[in-house]
């Protein structure tokens, strides 16, 4: 069985840069699509990043775009999310998922991690 684990969370100061990465466990998986979104407490999940199996077509929210960069090494099976000029908003709840369509929806992501926290403080 599948499993997608993210790590590289943590708490760091506004303007800082984070990494995040995703690694799937498990047997070979590749799928089309892999992103991140991200929940605040209190408020719905959020979609901010998806990369295509290729790499070559990525995807963000107007929220990240400019600050986040999504990348893929498919012979490792993992995704990382560079994270920087991160601002207190940024703070959440990270998570990785894997879904078959470039989406920003979550309904189209059907393998999800734990999650990882990031907090910005300002």
């Amino acid at each position: 069985q599948v499993q997608l684990v993210e790590s590289g969370g943590g708490l760091v100061q506004a303007g800082a840069s984070l990494r995040l990465s995703c690694a799937a466990s498990g047997r070979t998986f590749s799928p089309y699509t892999m992103g991140w979104f991200r929940q605040a407490p209190g408020k719905e999940r959020e979609f901010v990043a998806a990369a295509i199996r290729s790499g070559g077509t990525t995807y963000y929210s107007e929220s990240v775009k400019g600050r986040f960069t999504i990348s893929r090494n498919n012979a490792k099976n993992t995704v990382d999310l560079q994270m920087t000029s991160l601002k207190p908003e940024d703070t959440a709840v990270y998570y990785c998922a894997a879904g078959t369509y470039l989406s920003s929806s979550h309904s189209d992501y059907g393998l999800w991690g734990q999650g990882t926290q990031v907090t910005v403080s300002s």
